[in-house]
């Protein structure tokens, strides 16, 4: 017997793999009948390079974020998820994405985009998406292709 998901999380950042995730992420969440809560995490670390550190920056960052994530939020209701949220979160995202809020909104799976890193970034930051993979509390879906999507 297949397992029913009640809370979807989607971790979207704008890439290609994520955008796949998003579409399959959708496609779950209308079987299942399920929320959707599609999540972007802006990395904080990103931001200590930058020396004279600039408010207005981060709030640009948000800005567009959240641009994005109403864009993302519009598809998902307008193909027929009937429950549907958007969250930013500051920090680090392989926590964040992988515990802190799949625990916080109940989440029992998660749908992720395989990394777009190249061989080096892995080595040198790692994989969020490996990461969450090996140590999430709950099911983790990771997308490498578009087959099996629904129109």
């Amino acid at each position: 017997m297949m397992k029913q998901y009640h809370r979807i999380q989607v971790a979207v950042d704008g890439s290609k793999e994520a955008d796949l995730a998003f579409k399959k992420a959708i496609s779950a969440a209308k079987r299942n009948d399920a929320a959707l809560e599609i999540l972007h995490v802006i990395d904080t670390r990103s931001f200590q390079n930058v020396s004279s550190f600039d408010s207005e920056m981060v709030e640009q960052v948000s800005n567009d974020a959240k641009e994005k994530l109403q864009n993302y939020y519009k598809q998902a209701t307008e193909t027929g998820v009937k429950e549907v949220h958007y969250s930013i979160e500051f920090g680090a995202p392989k926590a964040i994405i992988a515990h802190q809020f799949p625990k916080k909104h109940q989440v029992d799976l998660i749908v992720l985009g395989a990394t777009g890193l190249n061989a080096v970034e892995r080595i040198l930051i790692g994989s969020v998406t490996e990461y969450v993979t090996r140590t999430a509390d709950c099911d983790v879906l990771v997308c490498r292709s578009n087959e099996n999507l629904t129109k």
